[in-house]
């Protein structure tokens, strides 16, 4: 998992601290891995990472891309919190299986499997992620999860990345509004593709934009869809995508 980066935050508000910004409950990582997100003030995303216990402190495992943007952000919310942010030095492990002893189940599908965090680099597994990222519906940085994304809409609900109870956070109440008072009209959807399309195609349904292809594995794939147009075959490019119903 070398496109991995470790924090460690600690110091006694390392929880508090967190807790006014991500989108799930902090105090989860007492009983497993928690996944989360960072949103804007309006709500869009930033970055998505898992939080687990390690000791006092709470490790955070993101994207490498987004390292040095959360270094940066979480130092700008720090204010006068006391909370100290560092490289862990750690490496990302996953799996299949059975939980290793250290080891966290991943809590956004059973299939995902499971992450531990060691000082060695991890050997290729040979796993191929992207097919079961496809086939659970589950998004990855910088391919479904955009700037332009809301967490609602890449499906963050079910893969528990949110908790609607634990209060203010930023982006919290643009979340709250979508999922009490709104029903969705676009989102990620599981969809069959016969053809040669790649990702970022747009789709087109009855000769209108209906969307855009984005992760693919074999006649599998996400896409981003305005649901009230992506029924029957649409076009992506060469190729004919159709909706899984789910």
């Amino acid at each position: 998992m070398s496109d991995r980066h470790v924090f460690r935050l600690s110091g006694p508000d390392a929880r508090s601290f967190l807790q006014g910004l991500v989108t799930n409950d902090v105090d989860k990582i007492d009983g497993g891995l928690v996944y989360a997100a960072l949103l804007t003030p309006q709500g869009k995303f930033m970055a998505d990472f898992f939080l687990s216990k390690d000791g006092d402190a709470v490790l955070l495992d993101a994207h490498e891309a987004q390292a040095d943007m959360l270094r940066q952000r979480l130092s700008m919310y720090k204010l006068r919190a006391d909370v100290v942010i560092e490289d862990a030095g750690l490496q990302v492990h996953r799996g299949l299986g059975d939980v290793p002893a250290g080891g966290y189940a991943d809590p956004r599908h059973p299939d995902m499997g499971w992450r531990a965090y060691r000082t060695d680099p991890q050997p290729d597994t040979g796993t191929d992620w992207t097919a079961l990222r496809v086939a659970h519906l589950i998004p990855e940085t910088g391919i479904e999860l955009t700037p332009d994304t809301f967490i609602l809409e890449a499906g963050f609900e079910a893969l528990h990345g949110v908790d609607f109870r634990k209060g203010c956070y930023v982006g919290q109440e643009v979340t709250a509004r979508m999922k009490h008072k709104t029903t969705l009209r676009k989102g990620l959807a599981p969809v069959t593709v016969a053809g040669d399309a790649d990702s970022g195609t747009e789709i087109e349904a009855n000769g209108k934009p209906a969307g855009t292809l984005l992760s693919r594995a074999g006649d599998r794939a996400i896409a981003y869809l305005r649901f009230d147009r992506a029924t029957g075959d649409m076009k992506a490019g060469d190729a004919t995508v159709s909706r899984i119903e789910v």
